[in-house]
């Protein structure tokens, strides 16, 4: 499973971890991403979506169907 989110597009973000002494070693930090089954009425079937936590609270907010809409306007295949 990748760390990308299908409805946001949230990704791995890079950087440096600082130790004590000031040196500098690259590191990452890696959304919150879980896989999702919701029900779509429209399409009479179930998707599993690839989100982020926040794209979650989102999907609650505005409805799977608003959701899947979105995703296909970036250009993803569900």
């Amino acid at each position: 499973m990748s760390a990308r989110c299908q409805l946001t597009g949230a990704q791995p973000v890079f950087g440096n971890r600082v130790s004590h002494s000031h040196r500098r070693t690259r590191r990452r930090w890696d959304p919150n991403i879980q896989s999702r089954r919701y029900w779509v009425p429209s399409e009479n079937r179930h998707v599993r979506l690839t989100l982020s936590t926040r794209a979650i609270k989102t999907i609650d907010k505005i409805g799977i169907e608003a959701a899947v809409a979105r995703i296909r306007a970036r250009g993803e295949r569900i």
